[in-house]
């Protein structure tokens, strides 16, 4: 009986999940979804979504309701192993935070997400959406700070994790004399492995976007994008900072606003600046093919630095250059230290600039993001090291900190994509992506688990990528 009760209730459950997936569209929601697409291509989910806010959001929670359930399914099981809190408790505290702090157009389009979420068979609310939005932030900028302010809970130890490699050029080191970028996530697989939405916005007030997201996310949060108001930008995360102000507007909303809004550089970092929380601080690359010019914006919270030009290049390695942020902000950076991540990138990154220039286009950008080069051991072998990182095949004998981020041997973490885009590409609002490793080398979980078996606890939530092609996206 109790068998046969277990199997009933199984059946129930499955069957109003089932109906609630199956709701009807309404008039007014029929007429939204014919104006929004999705296409799977190569590992991605290209998602173009148009309209007021509530209009788009609902465009985005329908079409990408399947991966944000599973997505949230691998982050609350990460998120207790990986910090000892449930998920639900950062999420809530990041909707208490921030919900006075998001425009009220982002509210709208987010409570659109939510609302198409929901009509799609995954219940979800505002409130859901801001913490899903503002998880990166809160886990890693927030809570080190907050930790001790809980009763019985001391300080995590956590600090800024060195995300991203990234190159703009422009002038005499591209082929044409043009703007050229280009960008690869480093992060655990387990979070990267939801990276793979190109997301194509047309609002209905402000600038058309199209970047990298996941399912449920206003911002790129990666980040990658390309703008109608003629900006591109993207970021590597300044590694080993610390510093949050909770009254102060969260960087997803910060950053989506100057790239929907901003025409010009200094609009965009006046607009990334305004009431600057300290969450989420990067290094940002950003360039402006109306004229040319490219820039490096060095945000943290205390400090930042703003540099421009219109030859050359500039790359980010996470760690920053400003010598105030690198050593009044930021703590582990290993700046001068080729044996981390940081330090090889920073050395490898000029050289490979320098070897190519007058010969940057979207092919050598691709190929630069794809570079295994280890800098340490002065040789082609794919490790931590590497501007394309393969830490889950880096044993770490020359980690000069075990303690340091990812500092462990076999961490399923590194290159998860590869973008790329070029001034006469994003004039035509188009990019190159790669998802996967920008090198395009597989990732086997089951293969993986069983040779290091120490990082089984991933295991059901951690899954394989096989190699992709590059795909262009192609805006008109």
């Amino acid at each position: 009986m109790n068998t046969f009760i277990k199997i009933l209730f199984t059946c129930i459950l499955m069957t109003s999940a089932s109906q609630a997936a199956e709701q009807a569209l309404t008039d007014q929601e029929t007429a939204w979804m014919k104006k929004a697409s999705r296409k799977n291509v190569n590992g991605w989910l290209w998602v173009k979504i148009q309209g007021a806010p509530f209009e788009r959001g609902f465009q985005h929670g329908y079409l990408l309701a399947k991966e944000y359930a599973e997505a949230l399914r691998v982050y609350k099981a990460m998120t207790l192993h990986t910090t000892g809190m449930d998920y639900s408790f950062f999420s809530e505290q990041a909707a208490k935070m921030h919900k006075p702090l998001i425009t009220p157009e982002l509210i709208e389009e987010m409570e659109g997400i939510a609302a198409g979420l929901t009509k799609a068979g995954v219940p979800s609310t505002l409130d859901d959406v801001i913490g899903w939005n503002a998880y990166m932030e809160i886990t890693g900028y927030w809570w080190p700070t907050a930790a001790s302010n809980f009763k019985g809970l001391g300080p995590t130890g956590s600090k800024a994790k060195s995300h991203c490699s990234g190159f703009i050029a422009t002038g005499s080191a591209t082929k044409d004399g043009k703007i050229v970028l280009g960008h690869t996530s480093f992060t655990e697989f387990w979070n990267g492995q939801y990276f793979n939405v190109c997301l194509d916005i047309t609002p209905d007030k402000g600038h058309r976007m199209v970047m990298q997201a996941g399912p449920g996310w206003i911002a790129s949060m990666t980040d990658f994008w390309v703008t109608g108001g003629g900006i591109v930008v993207l970021e590597t995360t300044i590694v080993g900072f610390s510093g949050y102000d909770t009254k102060k507007v969260p960087e997803y909303v910060r950053a989506r606003n100057a790239c929907q809004y901003a025409n010009s550089i200094d609009e965009w970092v006046k607009l990334m600046d305004a009431e600057n929380n300290g969450g989420y601080a990067n290094m940002w690359l950003i360039g402006d093919i109306k004229t040319n010019e490219i820039a490096d914006y060095e945000q943290g919270l205390l400090y930042t630095s703003l540099k421009k030009k219109k030859d050359g290049y500039f790359f980010g390695c996470n760690a920053p250059e400003d010598p105030r942020i690198r050593n009044l902000e930021c703590s582990d950076v290993g700046y001068n230290d080729i044996r981390q991540q940081t330090g090889a990138r920073r050395m490898r990154w000029p050289i490979l600039l320098d070897a190519n220039k007058g010969k940057i286009d979207a092919k050598v950008g691709q190929k630069m993001l794809g570079d295994t080069f280890d800098p340490y051991l002065m040789r082609i072998e794919p490790s931590s090291r590497c501007i394309c990182s393969h830490y889950d095949v880096d044993p770490q004998f020359y980690a000069s900190d075990p303690r340091a981020v990812w500092n462990e041997p076999y961490s399923p973490c590194g290159s998860v994509d590869g973008k790329v885009t070029t001034a006469d590409m994003a004039k035509e609002m188009s990019m190159w992506g790669i998802f996967g490793r920008a090198d395009g080398a597989p990732f086997d979980a089951d293969e993986f688990f069983k040779v290091h078996p120490q990082w089984n606890w991933q295991q059901g939530y951690t899954i394989s990528r096989p190699s992709q092609p590059w795909t262009l996206f192609q805006g008109r």
